[in-house]
Order: structure tokens, then C-alpha cells, then sequence
């Protein structure tokens, strides 16, 4: 019996255009797409970037390197062997100072007062070996007071709520678009032992209730449309963890959330990637006694108002005789 045989279009592309490429491969029907450089672990070929797009058919990726405008050769993965050769570099490590993260089928040497995050992604994304995740779970232990609830969009392997839960938080909502990415979550909750955590296929923009802490380790071509649905759900005096973004971004990123009425907090850089933080300013006491105040004396007025016209219409009555 033959091996299976999976398509994919391996595309070369500037890497100023690596999100216009992501999203057209998309657009062409592929199920995933993988980018390769120099800092990945599996390498491009000369140095620069490609991408690795996934097509359920061979018409399909034979289609899109037709229309393409960047060089593309099809190229079949031939077996099933590829799909855990990833293992073998997912290795425990220490993320930030407290938090430990390794796979299942590797121990790891902690220290009293570490957080031991245990992740099996699947096809999801989060192993903690990325840049952009890493960012994200430093970031968080200086975020989480405690016994808040939080939002996780783009939740990918459930490694960023499974991290909060054990740093304190008291609950969390984990949405992704990607099904797979949900059945990761809540197997790696339960891996870890950890409740509290509510998946949902939820697009964020349909999220009405706001929450304290909010973490969003997804890319800028999701972040930057969607600015105004991720900053709703920033409560005030609530705070918003993005990452999974690119250094030249940082601007771009910065005025899409301050022009959403959150304040930049601060920002960190590991490589490439940069990880940001804002917070939406807390409703004061006084601003609310000022609001209660307005709405009571309008409602004064307009009893007065009611009663002027009530006794207006009285006067033009005819007296009985």
C-alpha cells in the first residue's frame, strides 16, 4: 500500500509581503500556511522567506501558483512522518521567571514557586518556543492581579489561559475560529488540571461583555481591522496584552488602540516580534455621581415640564354651569 501524499505550494515571497501572501493563499483555498526563514527552525532555502501553504487537493495548489505573482513550485509531503517530526525540538523552557513549559513526553526541573505549563498544541499554535508566545507569557505575569476574569482571543493551544489560570486569574474565555484550536485548549486544561476556562468559537467582535484582562497573541492583519471589537472588550480600568507582532508594526498597532480611547502602557522585544500593553482609564466615582446627578435633574425637569402642560390644558377647560 502506497503512503498518503499531501500538496503544498512552497512560495517565495519579499518579506514586506508575507501577510499579502498569507492572505491570498488563504483566499485560493489553502488550510494553513507556514513561514520559514532564518530563524525557524526548519530553514528556507537561500536565506530568505516561504511560505509553505497546505492544499486538500493537488488541482487546488496547481490553481493558485497560476495565479500568484511570486515564484512557486507544488511539492507533495509524501507519509505522515512530518506531522510529529516537530517534536523532537519542543524541549522544556523557561519563559519570563516564573513559568516553566514543556510537552508531555518531556520532564522539566523546577524551582519552588514555578508554574509548570504542560502543552501538547496538536496542530494548534503555542508550544511557548515562539517568540510572540514567549512575549505574551512574560507580559503576563506582571498583569494578572488576581482572581480577575480574562479574555483570550485567538486562544491557539490554550497555553496563554492555562498560564493565567495557574498565575491567578479566576477565570477565562477562550475563543479561536479554528476548531482545532479548541479541542487543544480543552485538552491541555485537562492535561494541566486546570478549570475556570470556557472555550467558543466566538468571533471577538460578537464578545459583549468586558473584561478586566484581555490577551491577543495574533497577527496584525487580524489586530489592526479588528482594533475597535478587541478594545471593547477592555473594561474600564481593564488592560490589553496584544502580541504576535512585528517591530516596524509598532506604530501602526499604537495609534489603531489609542485611537480607540486605550492608553500604550509599554512594550517588549524578543528578535523581531514585540508584545504591547495598554489600559483603558477606570471609571471615578465622581465622574458617576456627576452622570447620576444630570440624569436626576433631567427627569426633574422634565416632571416639571409634564406638569406645566398638564395644567395648561387644565386652564382651557370650559367651567361646568
Amino acid at each position: 500500500m502506497s503512503e498518503p501524499r499531501y500538496p503544498t505550494l512552497h512560495v517565495r515571497v519579499p518579506d514586506a509581503e508575507i501577510d499579502d501572501a498569507s492572505a491570498e493563499l488563504f483566499a485560493l483555498g489553502a488550510t494553513g500556511v507556514e513561514e520559514r526563514d532564518a530563524t525557524t527552525l526548519d530553514k528556507s532555502y537561500d536565506g530568505g522567506t516561504v511560505l509553505i501553504a497546505h492544499f486538500d487537493s493537488h488541482d487546488e495548489a496547481r490553481i493558485a501558483k497560476g495565479v500568484l505573482p511570486w515564484a512557486s513550485t507544488v511539492v507533495d509531503i509524501v507519509g505522515d512522518a512530518w506531522r510529529h517530526a516537530w517534536r523532537e525540538y519542543f524541549k522544556p523552557s523557561r519563559v519570563g521567571t516564573r513559568i516553566v513549559v514543556r510537552p508531555p513526553w518531556e520532564e522539566a526541573t523546577a524551582r519552588e514557586g514555578d508554574i509548570v505549563v504542560v502543552i501538547d498544541p496538536g496542530i494548534a499554535f503555542g508550544t511557548g518556543t515562539h517568540e510572540s508566545t514567549r512575549l505574551a507569557l512574560a507580559a503576563l505575569e506582571g498583569l494578572v492581579r488576581g482572581g480577575e476574569a480574562m479574555l483570550d482571543v485567538g486562544t491557539g493551544s490554550g497555553i496563554l489561559a492555562i498560564a493565567a489560570r495557574k498565575l491567578g486569574v479566576a477565570s477565562v474565555l477562550a475563543i479561536d475560529i479554528e476548531p482545532e484550536a479548541l479541542v487543544a485548549t480543552n485538552e491541555n486544561a485537562a492535561r494541566n488540571e486546570v478549570g475556570g476556562i470556557v472555550t467558543s468559537s466566538k468571533a471577538v467582535g460578537t464578545i459583549q461583555k468586558p473584561f478586566p484582562l484581555v490577551v491577543a497573541n495574533v497577527e496584525s492583519r487580524v489586530l489592526i481591522p479588528h482594533a475597535a471589537a478587541v478594545a471593547r472588550t477592555v473594561a474600564p480600568g481593564g488592560q490589553l496584552l496584544l502580541a504576535g507582532l512585528l517591530v516596524p508594526e509598532l506604530d501602526e498597532l499604537r495609534a489603531a488602540y489609542e485611537a480607540e480611547g486605550l492608553t500604550f502602557v509599554a512594550h517588549a522585544t524578543e528578535r523581531d516580534w514585540i508584545a504591547m500593553t495598554f489600559r483603558r482609564a477606570a471609571s471615578t466615582p465622581g465622574a458617576k455621581k456627576t452622570a447620576a446627578k444630570k440624569t436626576a435633574a433631567k427627569k426633574t425637569a422634565a416632571k416639571k415640564t409634564a406638569g406645566k402642560r398638564v395644567a395648561r390644558r387644565a386652564s382651557r377647560r370650559p367651567s361646568a354651569s
